[in-house]
């Protein structure tokens, strides 16, 4: 049973400390978010099998989280507030060129990063030819260019 314990309570500290650290972490990663992830993984490994290092406490460690993770699947189609709260939801960064400073701040978000995103996706330099670009939960930023015809 301690197992159990351990695996819920590690997968719901990691949900909140990615909510904390916000889409940006989502976003793109740099060799030292390589390197926390490499730390967060190890130190993670350590709390959830503690002194046991069986194949069954391994085996009941995976269930668990596995359960744990089609649970929350499971509440987030039945309640929709809590997909909000668990995953988030888009939000609009730039519409029609115009940068929506305080968003921008809020998410951790700078105007170079979108710049970033629609060079890659769409080969768009220039803010002005920026129809939207949202923010959207799994991090990445959507491009909608503008139209000009």
């Amino acid at each position: 049973m301690d197992t159990v314990i351990r695996a819920l309570a590690v997968y719901l500290i990691l949900i909140v400390v990615f909510k904390i650290a916000g889409r940006r972490a989502l976003l793109q990663m740099t060799s030292f978010d390589l390197i926390l992830l490499l730390i967060i993984s190890e130190a993670t490994q350590q709390a959830l099998l503690g002194n046991d290092f069986s194949v069954t406490g391994a085996m009941l460690t995976i269930v668990t989280l596995i359960v744990v993770d089609i649970s929350f699947g499971i509440l987030k189609k039945k309640i929709p507030a809590a997909d909000d709260l668990l995953d988030g939801t888009p939000v609009i960064l730039v519409e029609n060129g115009h940068f929506y400073v305080e968003k921008l701040t809020k998410a951790d978000i700078s105007a170079e990063d979108i710049l970033l995103a629609a060079r890659i996706d769409h080969g768009i330099t220039e803010r002005q030819k920026i129809k939207y670009a949202i923010l959207e939960s799994n991090g990445h930023i959507s491009i909608i260019p503008l139209n000009d015809s």
